[in-house]
């Protein structure tokens, strides 16, 4: 895997999150191990979104397998041809999948693009209108001021035309979200900071704005659990118009819904299935919706197999892991093996090896890098599938510094590896505590 033309920063920004034990926010390309085999299909259905369909993936695999680092992988490449993300997590006390009102919140909250990190919905906002003022310039019938500007009343009349154009489909299920955005245009021509500000909250789906911002607009009440697919139509709406190539959204960790009470699970399935539905219908051009969640959601009691339609829609038959279908709706990802951690382990050297001493890839050679992957893996139960996040602190904060540091530092002679309790998480250490029990000390 090349590391070439890395800049200093980004590889920085890799390496932190690493040695913290944490998923970089970026630059997971780098280190990237064994999901070349998903590029082509993904790539194929980001055309499809960009080119004004939809497209709805589900993402299965144990705990540890990777599923976040591979939505945070896809939306590297989404950013990269234009396209905004948000990534979401599910869970019954903060985002609850039956509230859709909550989920659009958390989407507007983490909504980012390649160039505005999270929230980007103002910029993107303004830059909408933005784009609307050229479209109506360059149109040639807004005329020229004695200074030769163009026309300010000209050029504002024309752009709430254009406006009432491009959201009359929005406008039609959810006149409101097309009156705060009226609202916000003539509010940040008057200088009226509060309102604008007030009626960006109120877009986003947020609770408690002030009530004269909502009089500005002529709008009432908060965002309910309908009226969040029409804001999330109209945002779709405003991303397509402002040269963005759609939106992908990652409902993650959603076999937290296998833990509530049943009628919130109930409900949360129920709710999946009408964001299916919708999708299908084609009412969401421009959306990618990708959830992820471990087998036992999928096929377990306590899941997608509740609520039949649901699961005769997201049924796949899975054989031979060599020939299974990236196109199909559900996708597995089965997680790594010791050639895969070693392979990740010698991508990271190599990568941190471009900005440190000459001495960290002969000292860390590839066998090493195997040695440390086996004893990880060991110390794990021999589960691999979730060594790779201690695998890869370890190797950066214990081996790769300290061979960039002291010149005498030899990891097979100074560093024996040892894991704690405190660092693990709780899969991991569940695997690490069933290993330290010896069958044969048992007393019986």
């Amino acid at each position: 895997m090349s590391t070439t033309a890395v800049s200093p920063a980004r590889r920085r920004e890799v390496i932190d999150a690493l040695r913290r034990g944490t998923v970089p926010q970026a630059g997971l390309d780098l280190f990237a191990v064994g999901l070349e085999r998903f590029e082509n299909a993904l790539d194929e259905e980001l055309d499809t979104v960009a080119a004004g369909g939809a497209v709805f993936k589900a993402v299965r695999g144990e705990y540890g397998s990777g599923k976040t680092f591979f939505a945070r992988w896809l939306g590297e490449r989404a950013k990269r041809r234009g396209f905004a993300v948000a990534e979401i997590q599910i869970s019954e006390t903060e985002t609850p999948l039956h509230r859709l009102e909550t989920v659009y919140r958390r989407l507007v909250e983490r909504l980012a693009t390649s160039s505005h990190p999270p929230s980007a919905l103002r910029d993107v906002i303004d830059g909408w209108f933005y784009t609307l003022e050229e479209d109506v310039l360059a149109a040639g019938e807004v005329p020229l001021d004695d200074e030769g500007m163009p026309d300010a009343a000209v050029l504002q009349r024309g752009v709430e035309e254009l406006l009432e154009r491009r959201l009359a489909a929005v406008a039609r299920t959810t006149p409101a979200f097309a009156a705060a955005l009226r609202a916000y245009r003539r509010a940040q021509l008057a200088g009226e900071v509060a309102i604008a500000e007030g009626l960006i909250a109120w877009l986003g789906g947020q609770p408690n704005v002030s009530a004269a911002a909502k009089r500005a607009a002529g709008i009432k009440g908060d965002l309910d659990h309908f009226g969040a697919l029409g804001f999330l139509q109209g945002l779709l709406t405003v991303l397509r118009d402002s040269g963005h190539g759609g939106l992908l959204v990652v409902l993650d960790e959603i076999e937290t819904l296998q833990r509530v009470r049943s009628d919130v699970r109930e409900k949360g399935l129920n709710a999946l299935r009408q964001l299916l539905d919708e999708v299908d219908a084609g009412r969401f051009p421009g959306l990618y919706l990708m959830i992820t969640g471990t087998p036992q959601f999928y096929d377990g009691r306590q899941g997608v197999q509740r609520l039949a339609p649901l699961a005769q829609r997201l049924a796949t038959d899975f054989g031979d892991p060599r020939f299974d279908n990236p196109r199909a709706v559900q996708i597995r990802l089965t997680g790594f093996d010791l050639a895969k951690l070693t392979a990740l382990g010698c991508a990271i050297r190599d990568l941190y090896a471009q900005g440190a001493d000459p001495r960290v890839r002969s000292v860390v050679d590839d066998a090493y890098i195997e040695e440390l992957a086996r004893a990880v893996a060991g110390e794990l139960g021999g589960q691999v599938g979730i060594a790779p996040r201690v695998f890869l602190r370890k190797l950066v904060e214990q081996v790769l510094d300290r061979v960039d540091q002291f010149p005498d530092f030899d990891p097979r002679r100074d560093y024996a590896l040892t894991l704690s309790a405190a660092e693990l998480t709780e899969v991991e250490r569940n695997a690490w505590q069933q290993k330290a029990i010896d069958p044969d000390e048992v007393e019986l």
